[in-house]
């Protein structure tokens, strides 16, 4: 999902609802999921987007703290 990030990548889970999953997997310690959500239209909507994008910030944020220390 190149709108919320680099490497952010997302799961689509069909069924009687839409639900999504935004995560990223380019860290060699494990798997970070940054959102996850019920989509109600064909378009995801700019909220879930920026939970996504502030999340990931959170994450790279927080592993430059963990390099520095």
């Amino acid at each position: 999902m190149p709108t919320v990030g680099s490497g952010v990548m997302e799961i689509r889970i069909r069924g009687q609802r839409e639900h999504r999953v935004l995560y990223i997997a380019k860290f060699s310690e494990g798997i970070y999921v940054l959102h996850a959500f019920e989509k109600k239209s064909q378009r995801t909507r700019k909220s879930d987007i920026d939970q996504g994008r502030r999340r990931l910030k959170e994450l790279e944020s927080f592993r430059r703290t963990l390099k520095e220390a």
